[in-house]
């Protein structure tokens, strides 16, 4: 069955898009996706070619993320989410050691948004979240930005205490990837939660965050109040 995937996703390609893709997702020398490889299929019509083949092996699941090919990656993951949905406890315990054990292929920002919360956040939900701790503190940017869209899951079970914490661990971080995935989640809590919750979290530190976790954090609130916010008058 990988060759067949393999065969079918490189009859998808336009190398029009793999060109648009390669820019957006910087893949250029001493950028964060420094030579990844795109094909130039688009996520909808990947996740076509996921639904033929969910049922794939785990071993050529794990081969196929290990591929240089962006969109072979990404297929993997989506067919990882597709059976951890439909697995039982057993076939969820297997998939999230084998994602955590396969971070360093999960390595562009759609590659972590489209999995971590879906797997690691979703097996997580009823069990000690440690392994998240250990994630915020690595030195990989991919497994950091795991740790916080991790809880994006917990946050839409109306769960914010990790997000907070996470949160303060990222607080110093340098990437800009870092800023906007913290920023982003507490809007979602803020949003799905109590914007309370997330003020009271952001006047605790909004004058020393990055400006873009700030800027992503306020951006559903009022004009007046995101302006109060970017000039420290809160």
């Amino acid at each position: 069955m990988l060759s067949k995937i393999k065969k079918e996703l490189k009859s998808l390609a336009s190398k029009k898009d793999a060109q648009i893709l390669q820019r957006f997702f910087k893949t250029g020398k001493g950028e964060y996706g420094e030579g990844d490889i795109f094909l130039g299929i688009r996520v909808p019509v990947q996740r076509q070619v996921v639904k033929k083949y969910w049922q794939m092996d785990l071993r050529e699941v794990e081969v196929l993320l290990k591929s240089k090919i962006h969109e072979y990656r990404l297929v993997a993951l989506l067919i990882l989410v597709k059976k951890f949905e439909q697995g039982n406890e057993k076939t969820k315990k297997k998939i999230f050691n084998l994602y955590l054990k396969n971070t360093k292929y999960i390595n562009n920002w759609d590659l972590v948004d489209l999995s971590a919360p879906n797997i690691v956040g979703t097996y997580l939900l009823d069990k000690d979240r440690d392994i998240l701790y250990k994630l915020a503190e690595s030195q990989s940017l991919w497994e950091r930005r795991i740790s916080i869209l991790a809880t994006y899951t917990f946050i839409k079970q109306g769960e914010y205490q990790d997000t907070l914490k996470i949160s303060e661990v990222l607080l110093k971080d340098k990437h800009d990837l870092i800023h906007k995935a913290v920023g982003w989640m507490l809007r979602e809590l803020g949003k799905r939660i109590d914007q309370t919750i997330e003020e009271k979290f952001l006047k605790k530190y909004y004058k020393s965050m990055p400006r873009t976790m700030l800027r992503y954090a306020i951006e559903r609130f009022s004009e007046k109040k995101r302006k109060k916010y970017l000039i420290g008058k809160i």
